[in-house]
């Protein structure tokens, strides 16, 4: 089942993303971009290619998640608004714990707008809140539609296949 989903994964966000390039080429006049959107995309592309040894926190609706494949692990947190408790909690629980994730390789990307209707919001449909992890073979391996503890993540993150090679790579004493 989860090959299965990785390959619906891998075929439908390009079209989702493509839906959402076609949306931003209406509103605006072909061949420029706003500053705003310019500015957006330069800080994503610098956050990926320059993080500053900290977790980061961004929109799905700024950034393309194919740039963190074989890269970060991503831990998807979505709700219907930023005012939604869970969501609130959840975050907070990965702010507590953000150098131990960041330590996983992780990313946590949200998102609070359905209505925008994000590649990554038409690939795993949250029914209102709901948080997920995707590997960095851009499988995703977790999801629950309630608060994780960072504990509980970083228990999951640790049992993935490519978590435990990268523990053995770091401290091969331990073979």
């Amino acid at each position: 089942m989860k090959p299965l989903f990785t390959i619906v994964f891998s075929l439908l966000f390009p079209i989702a993303l493509g839906a959402t390039e076609a949306t931003d080429d209406v509103t605006s006049t072909p061949g420029t971009e706003t500053a705003a959107q310019a500015e957006t995309a330069t800080d994503a592309e610098e956050e990926i290619a320059n993080p500053d040894e900290t977790l980061l926190f961004l929109d799905a609706r700024e950034i393309d998640v194919r740039d963190f494949i074989w890269e970060r692990r991503i831990i998807v947190v979505m709700a219907e608004t930023l005012d939604d408790p869970q969501f609130n909690r959840q975050l907070d629980a990965l702010r507590d714990r953000a150098d131990e994730f960041f330590a996983r390789d992780a990313v946590v990307i949200f998102d609070t707008h359905p209505e925008d209707r994000s590649a990554l919001r038409q690939v795993l449909r949250p029914r209102a809140f709901m948080t997920a992890i995707i590997d960095k073979d851009g499988e995703v391996k977790a999801r629950r539609p309630a608060v994780r503890s960072g504990r509980e993540l970083m228990a999951v993150i640790d049992r993935f296949p490519t978590r435990r090679q990268e523990m053995l790579e770091r401290s091969p004493a331990g073979r």
